[in-house]
């Protein structure tokens, strides 16, 4: 049985990563633990500051628990196709379900709760337990001060961050900084606990209503019915399908629903090696992941999401390829620099704990291919760019023309000298050779003649420079011997099929020299300067599935899909990498490219099979 959380040691305090449960309503997210607590949340939106944070520092991050106060055993799950979470907490006095969730409606996108509700009800018997609110705010910068707002309501507010506490829970105010309580629950007994945000100014002038307990039934039958209807356009099936659903359920909890951006993952800072500094914010839309996650939503029903971050890159490029940026802020921002809190310990001690990304500044130059292959698939579905649009597509390419022939920092974002990555090259093809599709569709065919010349040069740059005539095998970059999993993306992309005696080899080299118990990672050790050995990324075993399953071995893309499965946590959630040593995820949580690597290679295992 399952100790009470207050009976843990500092050392044995972090739980895994496994131990935790997304939910969202495409604006803010929060992880809950296997034991009831809340220990990330930032709101209003995911990259805002956080008021639950104790991920990244135990002791002083805060968090919003509800857990019994003995021994006990736990379960859970997803209630049906939703991002409501279960956990079913058992003693041997009774059996109660905790619901947490964000509620969602429609016309959430422009107006939002803005809430967090938790909801307890008595299954079995009867059942003692303990509900603590220990809000932080700004990364635990601030003990926000705690004092009754009206009736059983309280008020957090500290700096620029406030929340207003509410439910039937009796809570008491302990030293001006937290609210606790103990009540006891019997079966068809129900409570529940309400986390608005508001800004300080607003509930320091008490304009805001306290909901009414009637309000919470129809606010949990709305958000379900909400999650409900959108999986309902799911079109996939296959042995896999119940992971390709939840997979998708993710990616939309991490977009951004007034805009249209999808976050990478929901966190910062959670390690990619123990104890050390590869540490990175994740809570900002790349232009690579989400491309690949609009065109994955898109195999599976999803259209209207490609849409929205296509208009959302017209938008936040200001409709220019100068403005282009790898990665924006949810909201557009272009301004993320980098930079260190101070004082936060790091989750199990990995530090610096960072904010912003340094990839802002960062010369990537497979963005180009993938913004075009995402207009050219818009365009055969009937969505032909307009004449604007055609313009900002026409300066990428032209872009791409010009610069492939430079070095960039690759789609793993190394922090060391610029090298010739293959992959980035050939996604420079991609955005030449979708450039020329359109162009002919379009009936631009002055374009034509240019942008042919620069994708055939490439081509033959690329299979000179970035192939290993001794092994038969693609290369990271010009100049190296060594193999990266990125090359898998290259028959995703069409730059080689995939059946190509090269593509065959290459696949069958990263699956042996990049293996680690059967998982892949992304290249070879110490092979970009960093400190700390870090895991193997998840999207690469995915995308080594994908690449066997269209080669037709269907037996041996099952076995790596199979072993990428079993990194998940019980809820089907995902990490961004796994230590195939300890057994135990690493990295930010959950991560939007694996999910969406998930279903691609999901899909291809159902489509290939069909055809054998």
């Amino acid at each position: 049985m399952t100790e009470p959380p207050d009976s843990r040691t500092q050392e044995t305090a972090y739980p895994p990563i496994s131990d935790y449960g997304y939910i969202s309503d495409c604006h803010s997210g929060a992880l809950v633990s296997r034991t009831g607590s809340i220990d990330w949340c930032c709101m209003p939106r995911i990259d805002s500051a956080s008021c639950f944070g104790r991920i990244l520092d135990w002791d002083n991050g805060g968090y919003c628990r509800i857990s019994p106060t003995g021994k006990y055993n736990v379960s859970r799950n997803y209630l049906d196709s939703t991002l409501i979470l279960v956990t079913t907490f058992e003693t041997d006095s009774g059996r109660v379900r905790l619901l947490d969730f964000l509620p969602m409606r429609e016309g959430g996108a422009s107006e939002p709760h803005r809430q967090l509700l938790r909801i307890v009800e008595g299954l079995e018997g009867e059942m003692e337990l303990f509900a603590q609110v220990v809000p932080r705010f700004d990364y635990g910068a601030i003990k926000p001060w705690i004092k009754q707002y009206v009736g059983t309501a309280f008020v957090a507010i500290g700096g620029y961050q406030g929340l207003l506490l509410s439910g039937n829970v009796n809570l008491q105010i302990e030293k001006r900084h937290t609210l606790s309580g103990t009540f006891r629950l019997k079966a068809g007994e129900r409570k529940y606990l309400s986390v608005l945000y508001r800004r300080p100014e607003v509930l320091g002038d008490r304009r805001v209503d306290v909901m009414p307990d009637e309000e919470v039934d129809r606010r949990f039958e709305e958000t379900k019915d909400w999650w409900t209807r959108w999986i309902s356009k799911v079109q996939c099936g296959g042995p896999h399908k119940d992971e390709v659903v939840r997979s998708a359920i993710v990616l939309k909890g991490l977009q951004n629903a007034p805009t249209g951006a999808i976050a990478a993952a929901a966190t910062t800072s959670l390690p990619e090696a123990w104890g050390k500094s590869r540490n990175w914010d994740y809570r900002f839309s790349w232009i690579r992941d989400s491309v690949f996650t609009v065109r994955t939503l898109d195999q599976i029903g999803f259209t209207s999401e490609a849409d929205g971050f296509r208009r959302f890159v017209e938008r936040s490029t200001a409709g220019s390829a100068e403005e282009l940026q790898i990665l924006f802020g949810v909201g557009g921002e272009r301004r993320l620099y980098e930079h260190v809190i101070e004082g936060l310990r790091g989750y199990r001690g990995a530090s610096p704990v960072r904010l912003g990304n340094a990839a802002e500044s960062q010369v990537q130059l497979d963005v180009y291919g993938e913004l075009l292959d995402l207009a050219w698939s818009w365009h055969k579905r009937g969505h032909s760019p307009d004449n604007d649009y055609w313009e900002f597509l026409v300066e990428l390419v032209n872009d791409a023309a010009k610069k492939w022939k430079g070095p960039d920092q690759g789609l793993w974002e190394m922090r060391g000298e610029p090298r010739h990555f293959v992959q980035s090259k050939a996604m420079c093809w991609v955005a030449l050779d979708r450039g020329v599709k359109l162009a002919k569709d379009l009936g631009h065919r002055h374009l034509v003649e240019e942008w042919e010349k620069s994708r055939d040069e490439i081509r033959r740059d690329v299979e000179t420079k970035g192939y290993d005539s001794k092994r038969g095998v693609f290369t990271q970059a010009y100049g190296y011997k060594d193999l990266d999993a990125s090359l898998l993306l290259m028959p995703i992309f069409g730059f080689v099929d995939f059946t190509d005696e090269r593509m065959i080899r290459t696949t069958d080299a990263i699956r042996k020299d990049l293996n680690q118990n059967g998982l892949i990672r992304r290249y070879s050790a110490d092979n970009d300067g960093m400190e700390g050995d870090e895991g193997t990324f998840l999207a690469c075993t995915f995308w080594l599935a994908e690449c066997l399953a269209r080669q037709g071995r269907i037996d041996e893309a099952k076995e790596a899909f199979e072993v990428g499965l079993s990194t998940g946590n019980d809820l089907g959630l995902f990490a961004e990498e796994f230590d195939a040593s300890r057994g135990e995820m690493m990295g930010n949580f959950p991560q939007g490219l694996t999910h969406l690597s998930l279903i691609a290679a999901a899909v291809a295992l159902w489509e290939e099979s069909k055809e054998t």
